[in-house]
């Protein structure tokens, strides 16, 4: 791997923008514009990196950074097993663009447990629901548990 986009250097350092651009400015980190964006040569954050990543995990990020949907939502993955959910929110909004159902659900999680997002049921169904929409077999069957008590309850069933 050579080159990162700013953003994905800056999920994986938590570093901020503007950490970056004074370290830019200072002369202490290189950057390069790649298809109108600023490209970070990745071995100048490896040493900063916020968690390790494997070999396989550097292909996902690279696919990732790529625009891959799928390596998106594995990458948010990734994150989110090794306790970083801001970084992993980052990717799942960017496969969620690309209307990628396991984002959409993971997400969905994410705002059910409260892991990187203020815990909010009515924003985890919706997303839970869109990824039933969209084919995800287990939001589907989520979403049918849901139908069902819903029916259950208007029956007056106990």
């Amino acid at each position: 791997m050579e080159l990162i986009s700013l953003a994905a250097a800056i999920t994986l350092t938590q570093w901020s923008e503007r950490t970056f651009w004074r370290k830019f400015a200072d002369g202490s980190m290189a950057r390069k514009t790649g298809s109108g964006k600023a490209m970070i040569p990745f071995e100048l954050i490896e040493p900063h990196l916020c968690m390790s990543l494997g070999p396989e995990d550097l292909s996902v990020l690279e696919s990732a950074d790529g625009g891959s949907a799928a390596a998106q939502n594995d990458l948010a993955v990734i994150f989110l097993s090794n306790g970083k959910p801001k970084g992993a929110i980052y990717w799942l909004e960017l496969a969620i663009k690309q209307d990628f159902a396991s984002a959409m659900y993971l997400l969905g999680r994410c705002y059910s447990d409260g892991n990187g997002l203020p815990k909010n049921e009515n924003l985890s169904i919706m997303w839970i629901a869109k990824a039933a929409s969209y084919g995800h077999t287990i939001a589907q069957a989520q979403m049918q548990a849901v139908r069902d008590q819903m029916t259950g309850a208007n029956s007056g069933s106990p």
